[in-house]
């Protein structure tokens, strides 16, 4: 039998990442008020006796997740807001974290299952990679999307999808993956590839404008996709009626997906039972390459590791921020991979306060490696 595809591809090419964990506490809680359960923890069995010999590694891999659970439930425990954190070891099969399988708001983490159905596509010969996807006007996002200044300057651009999975990963640009959506067959697609890979708690939304316009409280406009003309709508909207929409989105996120989902389905791409050997390694290649978010999770990898991450930051209504997210792939010197994802649904604190906890838990993985 051949090793893993993504444990030889890691071997190769010495790419990495690290998936998102999950933990959630209610956002106004004082801390000395916010639940302080037992850890939550899914860890091998112990060996039974006829598997005594040999059974050290076992035992120090229990023992190592035990003491790593502990570290995130000490982090999830004071952090203020609805937070979860999950951690996957690939390689020892166990799972730790806080609201593992509660609903997340994704945001742009939400951009990994249209690339992977694009390149499910690709895999099965329904598109190519240097086929041109043509873009206008009318298929403009909002919030963060470089391609718009080519498309405003131009009229008419034509991007290959090869260059629109770029875009959309690497620098999260919300009109690449709204045309790569397009591209696709629409949300249904993306619906479909999660469904037919059993990928768990993951649900997707209707694309970016929908997305974004109904957290705000908005009916979508195509003239909200030039300079700050959504921000300006939103502006006008009063506070209660932005408030009663982010309320209705956070407490049932129609893009919303568990942390234990994320982690598990980035296990699956790396073992190379999404998508084909080459696919695979083009999407972990796209992720090692993530410019956004360089003070989340990658924050804390140390030298010798190396990590592959998706980010997802949504919509403030001050003081409350939600949907900021880091999930990915983080890879040990000796080639042991963790998928990581660490979610908040809804805070107060402040960015250096949330970049700081995303750190602390690759730290803790590192510690207890």
């Amino acid at each position: 039998m051949q090793k893993n595809i993504m444990s030889r591809y890691v071997k190769v090419a010495c790419l990495s990442f690290l998936i998102t964990a999950c933990a959630a506490i209610p956002n106004n809680a004082p801390v000395q008020n916010r639940p302080v359960g037992k850890p939550v923890t899914q860890l091998p069995p112990p060996p039974n006796s006829a598997h005594q010999n040999g059974s050290q590694s076992s035992h120090k891999g229990q023992s190592n997740a035990q003491n790593l659970q502990q570290e995130i439930f000490d982090l999830w425990r004071v952090f203020p807001g609805k937070t979860g954190i999950s951690v996957h070891s690939l390689d020892e099969g166990w799972t730790v974290g806080q609201r593992l399988d509660d609903l997340f708001p994704q945001q742009s983490v939400s951009k990994l299952w249209v690339a992977m159905t694009i390149l499910d596509q690709v895999d099965r010969g329904k598109l190519r990679l240097d086929d041109e996807v043509v873009i206008t006007r009318n298929d403009l996002a909002v919030f963060y999307q470089p391609v718009r200044d080519k498309v405003l300057r131009e009229g008419e651009v034509r991007e290959s999808v090869a260059s629109l999975l770029e875009r959309a990963i690497t620098q999260s640009d919300n009109t690449a993956n709204d045309s790569l959506l397009r591209t696709a067959g629409g949300p249904e697609a993306v619906h479909d590839f999660i469904a037919k890979h059993q990928l768990g708690a993951i649900r997707f939304g209707p694309g970016e404008r929908l997305l974004q316009s109904g957290i705000a409280g908005l009916t979508w406009k195509q003239e909200y996709s030039i300079g700050r003309n959504f921000y300006t709508a939103r502006a006008n909207l009063s506070y209660d009626k932005r408030k009663s929409a982010l309320d209705n989105y956070l407490a049932d996120p129609i893009d919303g997906a568990s942390p234990r989902a994320i982690s598990l389905a980035l296990a699956k791409l790396s073992r190379g039972k999404l998508l084909s050997y080459g696919s695979s390694s083009y999407l972990l290649d796209l992720l090692n390459r993530v410019r956004s978010g360089p003070n989340r999770l990658k924050g804390g990898v140390p030298s010798g590791w190396s990590i592959g991450h998706k980010t997802g930051t949504g919509q403030d209504l001050p003081p409350i921020s939600t949907g900021y997210n880091d999930v990915g792939i983080l890879v040990a010197p000796d080639g042991r991979q963790y998928m990581v994802a660490v979610m908040l649904g809804d805070t107060t604190a402040s960015i250096p306060e949330r970049m700081q906890l995303m750190q602390s838990v690759v730290r803790a993985i590192v510690r207890n490696h």
